[in-house]
């Protein structure tokens, strides 16, 4: 059992994501020198996920997706401790560790993400394809090179959501990575001359695609659609995929080549081991990213409960809320942001053009825009880069609150 430092309070977050990663950053930043923070991780590096696309549809190498935790989190005063968690037992606040060890925490910030469940969907990791971590978008990279054109089929499982917070249900975790594979797909299979003897179909468990967005949106992105011979179907289930086809809970089947499916997102097993979350995994937190029946423990990210959909901005929003909630009951002088969620998210099209999209109507309320072109991709490009280089810092907010002016401005 390590308990180090004990003249501070011990924060202990599990997860080096874009959610743990900023509430490291946050409580440094508001808390200096005055807590022991360690942060926990199965991997000694931490991925930037929304550089899948281009790891699985251009060829980016996976590494460039990657930065060492290490240098992420000692660089801050903090400690990285790579390890797989087991188990929590809040009563004693104390994690357990697969190598037998444990830690003990003063607080703790849960935000190990989702897991992809590829087994949910059978024949997936056989005969299918996926962009949701560096090794099966390197993989769908690969199998590219000798894809001479065919049936491409592309769309999402349904994922489980409990009812213990009041968040928006979605049918679909994040359809925005389908978004961005249909249209690079359609991109690379008319830069390689295959596009007219192929087809895309894309299938959404949900009755909408992209429920998370409003009307302004869907008219944005519906003319690009056409524009590239896309044929969307919602209401669709799927259940297998075969070597030749796939089939759906209705009993449909259809003709495919090449299959990319996102599959369901489910909560870590330690969560539901450790009783913490909702009937369905997801750990229920208030607005400050609180857990409802345990005052030092917090959830951000895609574990949270909160988390609709489950989206890259969203995480990082409720990481800097939790890492505030900390400092602040720690006697810092510091403002908890308010929770007020919203789909931002920019979505590569293939060479130099993305879509930006902006949404809050989900939440009730009334920013619904999507602005496509070359600007959108070459902020996608800065974000990364960014990202890479500073070791898992997201941009600074002014940055964020410029685009999001500069957006509102355009359609104003």
């Amino acid at each position: 059992m390590t308990r180090n430092n004990r003249d501070k309070p011990r924060v202990l977050i599990i997860g080096g994501g874009f959610a743990g990663l900023t509430a490291l950053h946050h409580l440094q930043h508001s808390l200096k020198k005055l807590v022991f923070i360690t942060l926990i991780d199965s991997n000694s590096n931490s991925v930037n996920r929304p550089t899948m696309p281009e790891i699985a549809f251009a060829g980016k190498p996976a590494a460039h997706a990657l930065f060492p935790l290490d240098k992420a989190v000692n660089v801050h005063g903090a400690e990285f401790h790579r390890g797989t968690v087991t188990g929590i037992d809040a009563s004693i606040s104390q994690v357990r560790l697969e190598d037998g060890r444990s830690l003990i925490y003063d607080y703790l910030i849960i935000a190990p993400g989702a897991v992809h469940d590829y087994d949910a969907v059978e024949g997936l990791d056989k005969f299918g394809y996926s962009v949701c971590d560096e090794t099966h978008a390197s993989q769908l990279w690969e199998s590219l090179q000798t894809f001479k054109g065919g049936n491409v089929v592309i769309g999402s499982a349904p994922t489980q959501h409990g009812s213990r917070v009041q968040a928006p249900i979605l049918t679909a975790a994040c359809e925005g990575p389908v978004g961005e594979a249909m249209f690079m797909m359609d991109y690379l299979m008319r830069k390689s001359d295959v596009r007219d003897q192929s087809t895309i179909k894309i299938f959404s468990p949900a009755e909408r695609f992209f429920e998370d967005v409003g009307p302004k949106v869907h008219k944005a992105l519906g003319p690009l659609i056409d524009k590239a011979s896309i044929e969307v179907t919602t209401n669709k289930e799927i259940v297998q995929v075969a070597a030749d086809h796939v089939s759906f809970s209705d009993g449909a089947e259809w003709p495919s080549d090449f299959t990319i499916v996102l599959p369901p997102h489910v909560a870590p097993e330690f969560i539901k081991n450790s009783g913490l979350g909702d009937e369905a995994g997801w750990i229920p937190t208030d607005y400050s990213m609180q857990h409802l029946d345990y005052s030092n423990i917090f959830a951000v990210g895609d574990c949270n409960a909160l988390s609709q959909p489950k989206l890259g901005h969203i995480a990082a929003m409720q990481g800097e809320i939790a890492a505030k909630a900390i400092a602040k009951e720690l006697g810092a002088s510091v403002t908890v942001p308010d929770f007020k969620p919203e789909v931002f998210c920019i979505m590569n099209r293939g060479g130099h053009e993305a879509t930006l999209i902006l949404a809050d109507t989900l939440y009730g309320g009334s920013r619904d825009i999507a602005i496509s072109g070359a600007l959108p991709h070459t902020m996608k490009w800065g974000f990364d880069l960014y990202v890479g280089y500073t070791h898992g810092h997201l941009p600074p907010q002014w940055s964020q609150d410029v685009i999001e002016r500069l957006v509102e401005l355009k359609h104003q």
